[in-house]
């Protein structure tokens, strides 16, 4: 795996997340029939906190972001997107149980939505997340802390 790091998230990343997060999202959102280009890139800029987000870096260069925010007794996993290049070589999962530690520490419940049919499925699971309910687009998950 390669060394990765999390930093801090600045107002300046929203542009570098909302074009990776068309890339991302494109194949999944074409197979629910749901893609637009520009409104994929405009709902993560007018979701986008820097407060509650951080970029994944690999060698000092951004690699895809991931947000954590905190909502009534329960935080929200959102804006998980790892670089086509960089998946499958370990990082998400390692940046995940990072998150998810400290959401066990607090005694933190997390919650997330991924979208139906998507891959993301697989390593949510792999991290104790099950499946709270459905719609004809998303899968909402929850995990418990350990």
């Amino acid at each position: 795996m390669a060394d990765w790091s999390l930093r801090p998230a600045a107002a300046a990343d929203v542009e570098a997340v909302a074009a990776l997060r068309a890339v991302v999202l494109r194949a999944d959102l074409e197979r629910l029939g749901r893609y637009d280009p520009r409104r994929v890139r405009q709902r993560l800029r007018d979701g986008f906190d820097p407060a509650h987000t951080w970029v994944i870096e690999v060698g000092g260069a951004f690699a895809g972001c991931v947000a954590l925010r905190p909502a009534a007794g329960v935080r929200w996993l959102e804006h998980f997107y790892l670089a086509p290049e960089r998946q499958g070589g370990g990082i998400g999962s390692a940046v995940l149980a990072e998150l998810l530690a400290r959401c066990d520490r607090d005694g933190a419940r997390v919650r997330l939505n991924v979208l139906r049919g998507s891959p993301a499925c697989r390593l949510y699971e792999r991290h104790g997340f099950t499946v709270e309910s459905e719609d004809p687009v998303d899968v909402f998950m929850v995990r418990r802390p350990t």
